[in-house]
């Protein structure tokens, strides 16, 4: 079993990744429970194809199952957690059990910040982009009419535990938009990282154990040390895992959410490197050759929705804004990504309209 520890003094964590973990899930959660019982929070697709492996011997697990799909994170859906996990007397010293993807993880999460004044959870991660990143580091939210993860909060998790073996029933389209983030880490500080996805990345997608459970471990130890550096994002340094945010989530919430998380990072990360290429800052042949590995590995690259005044709309009421600029993700090559905060949106936008005729 691989264990990583995400390093915040009192409030530190450990994380274990292992094949095969879920049927051992009891002992490990059983310090989290109380009166006998767990009360897990996931979503209907995810308790039919993985809750019977969520084996808790001498516990009761009390699911509460919410639609799948972005739609959940919303007010109404919170409400009705909240209210459901009140009904069931949770105490603030039991964890809730967050067990599915990224959308549960930050729904019971933000539930867990805000019920009686904050209540331990766990993450039970089972979609790759939530077991390479979402599910480390805390940040819980839904979302609202201004955007995507526009109400949260910085909630740790108590405990994270990883099955590699969840991902066998998930859409290839699902685990292309998870590797999206896995590539991220390569091209944020870690250009050698982002050569192994280069040679093992179509194995990893088409079911190689061995590459997924080396890339979950790999980036998981990097959510872990920027996240023990920069908790709340205020140094600078956790801000650079936002790489090909600022442009996805315009492109994510411009789609209407039909494009999925990680196939808008996935366009926002070649769009982020373009962009830095036209001024100047990196050669145009890392753009390139990391725009050829996302498309070979069959993500979308391009932006097929809205226009570049839309997109830019929504990223002026980017939740990261400051002083009426927003910050951008930029790079001077592959692993060598930096905050810029002078970017002008009137630069943007000129730039989405050569990229949306290229």
């Amino acid at each position: 079993m691989r264990q990583v520890e995400v390093p915040l003094g009192g409030r530190s964590y450990r994380i274990d990744i292992a094949p095969g973990l879920l049927a051992g899930a009891g002992e490990r959660l059983a310090p989290y429970a109380r009166r006998g019982r767990l009360v897990v929070v996931t979503d209907a697709n995810v308790w039919a194809a993985q809750g019977k492996k969520l084996r808790a011997p001498g516990l009761t697990i009390e699911p509460i199952v919410v639609p799948p799909g972005e739609a959940s994170k919303s007010w109404a859906q919170l409400e009705a957690l909240v209210e459901r996990l009140l009904a069931l007397n949770v105490e603030r010293g039991e964890a809730i059990v967050a067990f599915g993807g990224g959308m549960v993880g930050d729904l019971a999460g933000f539930a867990a910040s805000i019920l009686k004044r904050g209540c331990r959870y766990v993450q039970i991660p089972t979609s790759l982009l939530a077991q390479v990143d979402s599910s480390v580091g805390g940040k819980t939210a839904i979302n609202a009419a201004g955007g995507k993860n526009m109400v949260g909060a910085f909630h740790q998790p108590a405990y994270v535990l990883i099955d590699p073996d969840t991902l066998a029933s998930l859409p290839a389209r699902e685990l292309a938009a998870g590797y999206a983030e896995i590539v991220k880490y390569g091209l944020i500080d870690d250009a050698p990282f982002f050569a192994w996805c280069e040679a093992n990345g179509a194995a990893l997608l088409a079911g190689d154990g061995g590459a997924r459970l080396e890339a979950i471990e790999h980036c998981v130890r990097a959510k872990a040390r920027i996240v023990g550096e920069d908790e709340r994002e205020t140094k600078g340094r956790r801000a650079l895992l936002n790489l090909g945010h600022t442009f996805g989530h315009a492109v994510e919430a411009e789609s209407g959410f039909q494009i999925l998380h990680g196939e808008a990072v996935a366009i926002g990360m070649v769009l982020a490197y373009r962009f830095s290429a036209a001024r100047g800052l990196c050669p145009a042949a890392d753009a390139e050759r990391i725009e050829n590995h996302l498309a070979g590995v069959g993500l979308p690259t391009r932006v097929r929705v809205g226009t570049p005044r839309s997109l830019v709309a929504h990223m002026a009421a980017d939740k990261k804004a400051s002083g009426g600029r927003v910050a951008f993700i930029l790079a001077r090559g592959i692993g060598e990504a930096f905050v810029d905060k002078g970017v002008e949106l009137g630069e943007v936008e000129a730039f989405l309209e050569r990229e949306m005729t290229r």
